[in-house]
């Protein structure tokens, strides 16, 4: 159930898009600006009074399939379409952008105009992009050949566990940081498959997960014992693009007493 600030926001929002359209009959005399109600009710295929009681903040359930056709009644762009959603507290199944894991491009640029291992997650934590030094750093990751989810790395590859140090601390930290991320997005059946999935994978994640976890995503300190360079200790950075705040860039700087070792990283020949 939304809660009353909510309600609010969205009947304010619904109202003052309704009174911006014209009416498709102009013409005599009208008390209010834009669509009546029931000229709304009458475009998106839903009740007078569902239109009213949502307008007034009552607590009303909208679907996904009601609200996707209030949003093309109201000629709402993709901005406000998600907005939309977003005070509605649903999922938009017809939403381009949550239908599709491609990075955006102004994450792809930065990733690439980076000379550190830099890396794109999408909101189920796959790689979506990453550069050549990400590629030589994680040798056992990011082979350059597909997608790779990162807690499935973490929790299911052998690797893993040679690759980083303290090994199961660090997975519990990832998936603390993992699980902020699950408040914004556990609406998403998407996301709840990957879950299910990672659990039937992994005791570790099972147990994890069950812990109920939660903590921010923070930079500092991280080390990675390398099998060609040797242990690599990296100062970790996240963004997040404006345009899609559910992916984000992670940028490894090298410690300077590390740069001569992590410029190997970026000299040798990224794997095929």
């Amino acid at each position: 159930m939304l809660e009353i600030d909510q309600r609010r926001l969205l009947g304010e929002f619904v109202r003052a898009h309704r009174e911006r359209i014209r009416p498709p009959v102009p013409g005599g005399r009208r008390r209010t600006p834009g669509l009546r109600r029931e000229e709304l009710a009458t475009l998106a295929g839903i009740s007078v009074t569902w239109c009213a009681w949502i307008e007034q903040g009552r607590p009303v359930q909208a679907s996904p399939e009601a609200l996707s056709r209030l949003a093309e009644a109201l000629s709402l762009t993709r901005a406000e379409r998600a907005y939309l959603f977003e005070l509605a507290g649903r999922i938009d199944s017809d939403d381009p952008a949550g239908l599709t894991e491609q990075a955006p491009v102004s994450l792809v640029a930065a990733v690439e105009g980076l000379q550190y291992p830099a890396y794109g997650l999408d909101r189920l934590w796959n790689a979506c992009c990453w550069n050549g030094a990400a590629a030589n750093l994680f040798c056992g990751w990011l082979d350059g050949k597909h997608q790779r989810n990162l807690l499935r790395f973490v929790f299911t590859d052998e690797v893993a566990r040679s690759f980083i140090p303290q090994w199961q601390e660090r997975a519990g930290r990832l998936l603390a940081e993992f699980r902020a991320d699950f408040g914004h997005t556990f609406r998403d059946p998407r996301v709840r498959a990957f879950i299910d999935a990672l659990k039937a994978e992994s005791a570790l994640f099972t147990r994890l997960w069950d812990g109920q976890n939660v903590q921010h995503r923070m930079g500092g300190l991280r080390t990675f014992d390398h099998p060609r360079c040797g242990r690599l200790r990296f100062d970790q950075h996240s963004f997040s693009p404006t345009e899609r705040q559910d992916f984000k860039l992670v940028l490894l700087v090298p410690r300077p007493s590390e740069r001569h070792s992590a410029s190997l990283l970026k000299s040798a020949r990224s794997p095929a």
